[in-house]
């Protein structure tokens, strides 16, 4: 049987005001949705309106702003109910075996909000019974806690994307079409809900698809280091070619040309890096106009850095330095001297040039020339660093 529907009391307990408060909502024409009876479109539209009264919002605006379809997006809210059941820390720490630091832990370093920890949900309960799982079957807290983290950040930077550009491409043409709030919110709700049932299944795809290729790297990665004398790293050390590009006068550029034309040369600029890298290297971050680079051959990366100035004639050009050696590796990313002396090479490049150091020219084949221009002194660094201009032998 269909649970009846919330009467105005209890809604208004929900959102923390008073029913005269949601019936004087309701007179105003601030309650679009509602038509005598608290359906859950109704409901979602009363919190949305409590929210912007809290933040001091008046009346009239909020009406405004409803009529308008600038509150639609909210209602896609409705898609993720708010949880009935909540369980204390100590509730589900004896449910779980986890300890209830550990439970804060984890949850926080998921980027889950304090909140999460003060009212455990049902759904968050599943996920900590996965992770007393994954700790049972024996894989080290520290590296779980890591994974955790990077879980954490990219799937944020997901959600983040996945809200922002069903925003700019579903919402933002509809209200200048003139679509009025209401309907505006059924549309948006019907799509969100068809497509939210979809992330999952694509992500985990894309995901078994990436971890089938970086296990196949790191078995050939590892084999041939084995190959290498002196291979003693430490725990949490990796010996790898680090590689940072960018484009050279990309400020002048965005001061000459604007933003969007900057930021268009900058995709491709991405886009080509993405495309051309060999299989053992990966972008690990792009910050501006700048990528840095991670592969487990120095050969094959300075063989890739090249042939990518190669393909570049135009301006702004882009410029490469590159280094090899031990780094430490955290949380998906990679730290230390190495990584900071890598993205020290690159600021002396020129557009056009792949700048590298010894360890880089010792590791390439015979078919590239490495021009020595002197021994440099980069910033940070009391010992002068040799570096080297690589071309091709027949350039």
């Amino acid at each position: 049987m269909a649970a009846r529907p919330p009467s105005t009391a209890q809604v208004a307990r929900g959102l923390g005001v008073t029913p005269a408060t949601l019936r004087r909502w309701v007179q105003r024409g601030l309650m679009a949705p509602y038509d005598g009876t608290w359906t859950p479109a109704a409901v979602t539209h009363a919190r949305l309106v409590a929210r912007m009264r809290e933040r001091g919002h008046s009346l009239d605006e909020i009406r405004a702003a409803s009529d308008s379809g600038r509150l639609a997006f909210g209602y896609l809210q409705g898609l993720f109910p708010t949880p009935d059941e909540t369980y204390t820390l100590a509730e589900a720490a004896r449910e779980t075996g986890l300890e209830p630091e550990l439970i804060e832990t984890i949850l926080t370093t998921m980027g889950l909000p304090v909140a999460a920890v003060e009212r455990i949900s049902e759904s968050d309960m599943e996920l900590l019974r996965y992770a007393a799982a994954v700790l049972l079957a024996g894989l080290p807290l520290v590296a779980f806690l890591q994974l955790a983290r990077v879980y954490g950040q990219a799937l944020a930077q997901i959600a983040d994307a996945e809200v922002r550009l069903f925003h700019m491409y579903v919402h933002e043409p509809l209200m200048r079409e003139g679509v009025p709030g209401v309907e505006m919110a059924e549309q948006m709700r019907g799509l969100a809900a068809e497509l939210l049932p979809l992330a999952s299944p694509l992500m985990d795809h894309v995901h078994r698809r990436l971890l089938a290729h970086f296990v196949d790297q790191d078995v050939i990665g590892h084999m041939e280091s084995e190959l290498e004398a002196g291979e003693g790293l430490a725990l949490g050390h990796l010996r790898v070619a680090i590689a940072f590009a960018d484009l050279a006068g990309y400020t002048r550029m965005t001061e000459e040309l604007g933003d969007e034309h900057a930021v268009d040369v900058v995709e491709r600029f991405i886009g080509d890096v993405e495309h051309t890298l060999p299989d053992d290297a990966r972008i690990v971050k792009t910050i501006g106009d700048a990528v840095m680079v991670v592969g487990s051959d120095p050969g094959s990366l300075v063989d890739w850095a090249v042939g990518f100035q190669a393909l570049h004639a135009t301006r702004p050009l882009p410029r490469i330095g590159m280094h090899y050696g031990e780094v430490l590796y955290r949380d998906g990313d990679y730290y230390g001297r190495e990584v900071n002396q890598a993205a020290r090479v690159s600021a002396r490049a020129g557009g056009g040039e792949v700048l590298v150091t010894r360890p880089v020219a010792e590791s390439a084949g015979p078919h590239l020339a490495f021009e020595l221009i002197g021994a440099v002194r980069l910033k940070g660094f009391s010992v002068p660093t040799e570096l080297f201009v690589a071309r091709p032998v027949d350039a």
